[in-house]
């Protein structure tokens, strides 16, 4: 009987224990999920739910004319596409450029490697703000020197990311480096003792081994450059219309169009949060489509601290 009763003990210490940490999970989960659901909410509201304070969180008739009315103040189809290939190609180039220096700090020793490594921490440490005056000054100076048209195009990011210097290109880094510490370097030389020279062994053992982490590389790349609004918005200056340049602009946009067309709409909260939710809508559904690798992929690189 007393090993019975220490037992049952035992049991309901682990299931009450359980219940206090899922208790603490959802409650946490609800902070993060609490403003995702509210722009939801809003999305299908019509103009008399918005100002009903009797409407908390189901609308009384869902609709989806906010959406429809936000797509087109965002001009959705233009800068859907606008966006998509922009971040891929800026993404593209970081993991590319990412990669080969990751691999170069974790395979090879040569002078002032310490340095450089410093150098790469330091460029995440000092404020944006501090190197975009004089990266926008060089970039003008090349196009009136060369007469090639940079300031108001994708170049000037793109070089930026071709040079290690895009969106938190050091934690891109540090991924790439923490990760290729990891293989272990036989497998280098096995390749080298057959022959491969070493852009083929960074090819063929060490991208090939590391896919869930390029894939990861690349998605936070694609993130971050599709938020990114005060590089772009300086060095594109609005030429290429993005979906969250034209969500910051949300405001002006539709009261523009509302005169333009003399219609009676009134700019109110749900149509905000309909645009809001247009626009994050895409990264939530690449990240639906490839979780189980990004999430193999976070593993992988130890970015959990394992």
């Amino acid at each position: 009987m007393k090993k019975i009763s220490a037992r049952l003990l035992k049991n309901s210490g682990y299931k009450a224990g359980s219940l206090v940490i899922y208790f603490i999970l959802i409650c946490v989960s609800f902070v993060y999920m609490e403003p995702v659901f509210r722009v939801i909410s809003k999305t299908f509201m019509s103009a008399a739910d918005v100002i009903d304070p009797a409407v908390e969180w189901l609308p009384r008739a869902s609709s989806t004319e906010n959406l429809r009315i936000a797509a087109r103040v965002l001009n959705l189809q233009k800068s859907l596409v606008n966006s998509l290939w922009f971040s891929a190609l800026l993404a593209g180039a970081q993991t590319i450029v990412s990669a080969l220096t990751g691999y170069a700090l974790s395979r090879y020793e040569f002078k002032f490697k310490r340095f450089w490594f410093m150098m790469i921490l330091l460029a995440f440490i000092v404020p944006l703000p501090v190197l975009m005056v004089p990266r926008l000054m060089m970039f003008i100076t090349f196009q009136e020197a060369t007469g090639i048209k940079m300031i108001g195009t994708a170049l000037p990011q793109v070089a930026m990311a071709l040079m290690g210097q895009g969106v938190y290109s050091t934690v891109l880094i540090l991924i790439f480096n923490n990760f290729f510490n990891m293989i272990p370097r036989v497998l280098d030389e096995a390749a080298m003792i057959d022959g491969a020279s070493p852009i083929q062994v960074f090819y063929h053992v060490v991208v090939r081994l590391s896919l869930t982490t390029v894939l990861v590389v690349f998605l936070f790349s694609f993130v971050w450059n599709w938020n990114e609004t005060y590089v772009t918005g300086t060095l594109v200056a609005g030429t290429i219309e993005l979906l969250p340049a034209k969500l910051n602009l949300f405001d002006q946009q539709f009261e523009s169009m509302v005169s333009s067309a003399g219609s009676a709409f009134r700019l109110n909260e749900a149509y905000k949060m309909a645009a809001t939710l247009i626009s994050i809508l895409p990264l939530i559904l690449l990240y639906l489509i490839v979780q189980k690798q990004f999430i193999q992929g976070i593993e992988n690189t130890g970015i959990t601290g394992e």
